[in-house]
């Protein structure tokens, strides 16, 4: 009995430190070829559905029904709370088979370009709120690493601080299993081989790669392009990407702007870079109070459904 007892122990060690019984790690492998992402029932358009009547009912709810990343932020799910979060929905994933994604959002100095959803926490405590992120999850699941953190690092004078609390970060979760993809902007920020220097040095190589467009309403051809330079200059790196709300592309506006429309459903692609096309920002948050829109993040129903209208649903 002794041998097998050692082999239990062994997987088991192995498999909290995301490595498999073969020698791959948890990013090794493109995890949306076997589980599609995870459909919430909690989402904010779920819940708009429920009080809508009509053709407007019709469109919110099957917008809910379109896999949606989970964000998480300290403002919203504190040290002492994150980890219950993220432990209910990795384990819906596991349940009904499919990948449960989260964009991590906490960093220092939060959105220091724009603004609006400023915030994040002091350096000293982002590692402890990652590291309950990360132990909770475990394998199975995607975390999307700070979007715009690197493209917004330079412009705010935050180079050195923001890339070493991105490599502890992506270390940290990395090793408690999640497959990470660590944010690149977009097509019309950071040129591709200043941005891949910025991806190594806050440490992607240790990550499945990177995710780009997170919020952001570039087209598909543009950000191919884009993802594939960059993904050339870093050595052939995987990526994921958001079409959430690309549909028309971009006007070169990025805060609420008019006329935009929901993009590509969520989809794993198999072969080459690209891993998968995700809608990592859920279409219908509001960008911040601009173009008469809410707080950032707040669910604002009349851009929802222009949104999908726009794309002729």
């Amino acid at each position: 009995m002794l041998i097998p007892v050692v082999l239990f122990v062994v997987v088991f060690v192995l498999a909290r430190m995301g490595v498999g019984m073969f020698g791959g790690s948890s990013q090794d492998d493109n995890l949306f070829l076997g589980a599609p992402p995870l459909t919430s029932p909690d989402t904010a358009a779920a819940g708009a559905a429920v009080t809508a009547t009509g053709g407007d009912q019709q469109i919110l709810q099957r917008l809910a029904d379109v896999p949606q990343a989970t964000w998480l932020t300290p403002e919203a799910f504190p040290l002492d709370q994150v980890g219950g979060v993220v432990a209910k929905v990795a384990a819906a994933g596991e349940r009904t088979g499919r990948t449960a994604v989260f964009v991590v959002y906490g960093i220092t100095d939060r959105d220091c370009s724009g603004g609006y959803s400023s915030g994040g926490l002091p350096a000293d405590q982002y590692g402890q709120w990652v590291h309950r992120i990360g132990e909770a999850a475990g394998r199975g699941t995607v975390m999307i690493v700070e979007p715009d953190a690197l493209a917004t690092a330079s412009e705010c004078g935050q180079g050195e601080q923001r890339t070493s609390l991105l490599r502890a970060a992506v270390e940290e979760l990395a090793s408690q299993g999640p497959t990470v993809y660590l944010d690149a902007g977009h097509a019309s920020w950071t040129p591709p081989q200043e941005m891949a220097d910025l991806l190594r040095a806050a440490g992607v190589d240790e990550a499945r790669g990177f995710s780009t467009n997170v919020a952001g309403y570039e087209s598909e051809a543009d950000e191919q392009t884009y993802d594939e330079a960059l993904s050339a200059a870093l050595g052939g790196s995987h990526w994921v990407t958001d079409t959430g709300r690309n549909g028309l592309g971009s006007n070169g506006e990025w805060c609420n702007p008019d006329g935009r429309a929901l993009g590509r459903e969520p989809e794993a692609v198999d072969g080459g870079g690209l891993d998968a096309y995700l809608w990592i920002k859920p279409p219908g948050e509001s960008d911040g109070t601009c173009g008469g829109g809410p707080e950032a993040g707040v669910f604002w129903t009349e851009r929802a459904l222009s949104l999908a209208r726009s794309a002729g649903w």
